[in-house]
């Protein structure tokens, strides 16, 4: 809004009668005069929501979806320990942060259930169980938590010692939420990280339900009061996953179910937010899902359901811009959304078929070089070489991105198989004391 005027009409009294006062308020607005209606006192914070046409210029993004929740400055550099998980959508933020370099905990790892099923902890209860259980040693009383294929994840110690490790290091929590519809075990209450295992149910104990409101924030309380506990001062950025229920376990449309499935979690969210942000300046929202649902028409794919790598490009550039030291501008992030908004409108088009095939060919076309792509290893370079510029550049070891992802992978294996025949040693001394 560049200028404001309020104007006022007043109208004749009759006889007897009262004065009428008629106010409005005549702004510019991108360049257009608008008029709105001062009947009533708006506040200090006025932001009106922005018409079609604003939502094609180059800072909306920033305009109209990052306004008020980004950090000051950037913090996240190459030596941050970052731990990321929670439903899908977060294997999208830890993929890129490591893609550009970035030293993502949970995907060098492969004991920690918040590393091998990271963007599968999709409700609050589950996530607010890896933190009980990693820091506060509570181990729930049934088998709770299964893999993609129904396998059991039970609770063994040494992952929940690995989990505690992960978590005393971390540097910043990316935490990410995905649904609000839980399965439970009736007897004790227990919620579990997705559906029942088909050979595990019992009817007579296994129940399902949306979980309100009220318990989701008493999750996400009981989350963030653990990281401040056990790691007072970390960030935590939590965001929502903008992919929708693949399916609902309610009697009504699927499309319904997921709109109060979201918005229970959102609303969940901005009241732990308004709570603890006043007091509490690392603690922060990403508005992922807002910025997939609304910067675009034609976000989805073909399953309708996940979103096109130009959307969630947009996504992850803009938590590059203002939580990383990247050096990455504006300017950067208005092109990368000029580019978005006009792969979007071509896929609005008539030739949505070609474009949808273009896409998919470009995404398939990617030659994969190690854990990275040639284009990620041409971005981490190019990201390499702004830090340099800018004075804050690692130590150069010497050995090309390709020779770098190999000791890394070697690196793991070597710490996997260590870890393993620890076990092994300790199955074995186990049997020999029984």
């Amino acid at each position: 809004m560049s200028a404001e005027t309020v104007t006022k009409t007043t109208d004749e009294p009759e006889a007897g009668g009262t004065q009428v006062v008629n106010r409005t308020i005549e702004a510019v607005v991108d360049g257009k005069k608008m008029s709105f209606g001062y009947s009533f006192y708006r506040g200090e914070n006025t932001n009106y929501g922005p018409t079609l046409d604003m939502l094609e210029r180059p800072d909306a993004v920033a305009k109209y979806f990052l306004k008020g929740w980004m950090p000051a400055e950037p913090f996240i550099d190459q030596d941050t320990n970052i731990i990321a998980f929670g439903s899908c959508f977060a294997s999208n933020i830890s993929n890129y942060l490591n893609g550009i370099g970035y030293n993502v905990a949970t995907k060098k790892d492969n004991v920690a259930y918040v590393s091998r099923l990271g963007d599968g902890i999709v409700n609050t209860h589950a996530i607010r169980q890896q933190f009980e259980w990693a820091w506060e040693n509570h181990t729930p009383s049934v088998d709770l938590w299964h893999g993609y294929k129904a396998e059991e994840f039970g609770y063994d110690e040494q992952v929940r010692i690995r989990t505690k490790e992960l978590f005393d290091s971390a540097d910043l929590f990316i935490i990410t939420l995905g649904l609000s519809e839980v399965w439970y075990d009736e007897p004790t209450g227990e919620v579990f990280w997705r559906a029942v295992p088909f050979d595990k149910f019992d009817p007579a104990r296994h129940k399902f339900r949306v979980a309100t409101h009220e318990e989701s924030l008493t999750n996400l309380r009981a989350i963030y009061g653990l990281i401040r506990k056990h790691k007072p001062g970390t960030p935590v950025v939590f965001t929502l996953s903008p992919i929708p229920l693949a399916a609902t376990f309610r009697d009504v449309s699927c499309i319904t179910a997921n709109a109060v499935s979201k918005a229970i979690l959102r609303s969940a969210l901005d009241q732990l937010y308004r709570e603890n942000k006043p007091q509490d300046p690392k603690l922060f929202y990403f508005p992922s899902y807002e910025i997939v649902l609304n910067a675009f028409k034609n976000q989805f794919g073909s399953d309708g359901r996940h979103a096109h790598p130009h959307v969630l490009d947009l996504n992850m550039k803009a938590f590059e811009r203002y939580f990383c030291k990247t050096g990455l501008t504006d300017e950067d992030i208005e092109k990368t959304f000029a580019e978005a908004l006009a792969l979007d409108r071509e896929l609005g088009g008539q030739d949505r078929s070609v474009a949808l095939k273009r896409i998919r060919g470009e995404k398939m076309a990617k030659v994969r070089v190690g854990s990275k792509s040639v284009e990620e290893i041409a971005r981490a370079e190019a990201r390499a070489a702004k830090l340099k510029a800018l004075g804050k550049a690692p130590k150069d070891d010497g050995l090309t991105p390709e020779q770098r992802a190999a000791e890394k992978a070697e690196k793991r294996a070597k710490a996997l198989s260590e870890r393993r025949e620890e076990r092994r040693l300790k199955t074995i001394a186990e049997r020999k004391a029984g």
